[in-house]
């Protein structure tokens, strides 16, 4: 099953997920001077951002609004680079966060999982109830796809919603301890599930009780750096160095702007980034 596949991914590499929040305004001039069109800017960024980290990073993840606002150039980046890590060997995540129920999830499934902008995993938002989640279990079933549907996110608004209570306990434990449910139908020889969890890693005070509550749920962990959270906030999420891969973004793809050499040394300033992440989060490989 994928999870498996991450699961041993992140053993031999770590626990590292690179965001690619690929705007504009993040990538060097020189790609910029070079390429002229905007898919190829992104792409080329992307691509080289990859061939430094792809040895020491699980998996990747491109935030579709990042793409998106670059019309059909952006979109053709954002396929291209799915393309390449498929072809590279990588595993990637399609941070969509898509939320809607019947046909229109049905199509979304395809949209995602297959064709043009086919990734290994999606993020979806369940708040509009579980019959949002079901049209893409077929996917998961097949051992080949999975989810990553958000329970507790990073932001501090999440407190406006998620932590209401109801019958005792928070919104997101009512979603944790469904999707829990649901995920004991496709779980992997690693011992989680395909069907795993977005769980922000910058509100640190549950942690333990949630990596304790749902023991065979994968995390993808956001939140960590430019958001706030330290890499010993977001290990109280793992187990053993592994349970959950930790997203960072910004502090990855923009760490060549902090040095004075960073334009000349950007694959080195990237790679650099993960490197310390690793040994942050207490990767020992």
């Amino acid at each position: 099953m994928i999870i498996d596949k991450l699961y041993e991914t992140v053993q031999k590499k770590g626990m590292v997920c690179v965001g690619l929040d690929s705007s504009l305004d993040y990538i060097p001039n020189g790609i910029k001077n070079e390429y002229q069109d905007v898919d190829q800017i992104i792409f080329q960024f992307n691509k080289r951002i990859i061939d430094a980290t792809g040895d020491i990073a699980a998996i990747y993840k491109p935030q579709i609004a990042f793409y998106e606002a670059y019309g059909l150039k952006g979109l053709k980046a954002y396929s291209r680079t799915l393309e390449y890590l498929r072809a590279e060997g990588h595993l990637s995540i399609g941070d969509i966060k898509r939320g809607d129920i019947s046909s229109t999830a049905k199509m979304y499934g395809k949209g995602h999982f297959e064709g043009d902008f086919e990734t290994d995993f999606i993020t979806i938002n369940p708040y509009m109830g579980f019959d949002s989640i079901t049209p893409y279990l077929p996917y998961v079933e097949s051992g080949k796809k999975g989810l990553f549907v958000l329970l507790r996110t990073s932001n501090p608004g999440a407190r406006d919603i998620e932590y209401l209570e109801s019958e005792g306990k928070k919104i997101y434990y009512h979603v944790g301890d469904k999707l829990a449910e649901m995920a004991q139908e496709f779980k992997g020889e690693c011992g989680y599930s395909s069907l795993a969890a977005v769980v922000g890693g910058t509100h640190v005070d549950e942690a333990v009780e949630i990596r304790e509550r749902y023991k065979d749920l994968y995390f993808l962990i956001p939140g960590y750096g430019a958001q706030g959270a330290k890499g010993e906030d977001v290990k109280l999420y793992l187990r053993d160095n592994n349970g959950g891969v930790v997203n960072s973004s910004r502090g990855i793809i923009t760490a060549y702007k902090k040095h004075e050499d960073g334009l000349e040394r950007f694959e080195h300033y990237t790679r650099e980034a993960v490197l310390k992440m690793r040994e942050d989060i207490g990767f020992e490989g």
